[in-house]
């Protein structure tokens, strides 16, 4: 699913759950978010800084809200129900781009080895699309920050999300999947075309309170993909009759810290 299908599909959504809560009377708001992604993956050694400083890309978001604890037909508080004060639902578009290396001990300068040379001469990048929704829980009162009671409101929140992945790998000694350009565990293991998986979504966040009708946030999130070649490579693919590779414990993941900007329309 590209670009533009994934944006129209998001408007469609926000759009529609608009129309239907609308009639119960919810407020909405909306925003921007964007910061630093560090991409975990098969590229670099695993609790390696220059890997997680090194293969970090750069992300975007489109934010809709759907706020229980007020009612926009009448400019007035809802039932005042926990659920209400305290959860927020929030959708979200988000594409975010990260070019990748091999870091760490294996590729230091110092290693002139055959493993070395074409760990080095490896490199690529992943695009990644994904669209979603997410409950967060405020333990503060909703009611009491949006009438300015406290400036900073932290919040959790969990969800599910739908991802689309580009992925490119290619290596300065020439083509891949030959002896060559190729150490004998990545044979076989690249994907050049993109593909699609899903995601749980976990984040931790404080908002602080802007104006009466805008917010600052500031959002640390994880997201693990149900998917291991987000990032192209996937050298637990079966390569000369070995099954695993030992290093490859985890799916492909992200650390996501970003900072958004939202208003309340209503």
């Amino acid at each position: 699913m590209n670009t533009r299908n994934l944006l129209v599909v998001f408007l469609l959504l926000c759009f529609a759950k608009q129309d239907v809560y609308s009639q119960f009377g919810f407020s909405h708001e909306v925003g921007i978010i964007t910061g630093p992604v560090t991409f975990y993956s098969d590229y670099g050694v695993r609790n390696d800084f220059e890997t997680n400083t090194g293969n970090v890309g750069f992300g975007v978001g489109l934010i809709h809200y759907l706020n229980f604890s007020y009612r926009a037909d009448c400019n007035c508080y809802t039932r005042d129900r926990y659920f209400n004060d305290h959860f927020k639902l929030r959708n979200e578009i988000d594409f975010h781009k990260t070019n990748l290396e091999h870091f760490g001990e294996f590729v230091d300068e110092s290693q002139t080895d055959d493993l070395a040379v074409k760990l080095r001469a490896m490199s690529g990048s992943t695009t990644v699309f994904d669209i979603g929704s997410q409950l967060e829980y405020f333990p503060l009162s909703i009611r009491d920050f949006a009438a300015g009671s406290y400036k900073i409101a932290p919040f959790i929140s969990a969800g599910v999300h739908y991802v689309s992945y580009d992925p490119e790998v290619s290596s300065s000694l020439g083509e891949l999947n030959t002896p060559i350009t190729t150490p004998t565990k990545y044979l076989n293991s690249f994907q050049q075309e993109g593909g699609s998986t899903f995601s749980i979504v976990g984040s931790v966040g404080i908002r602080y309170k802007l104006t009466p009708l805008s917010d600052l946030m500031l959002d640390s999130r994880w997201q693990y993909y149900f998917s291991n070649t987000v990032d192209g490579l996937d050298p637990s693919f079966e390569n000369n009759g070995v099954l695993e590779v030992p290093e490859n414990k985890a799916n492909d993941w992200i650390y996501w810290l970003n900072i958004g900007y939202i208003y309340y329309l209503d």
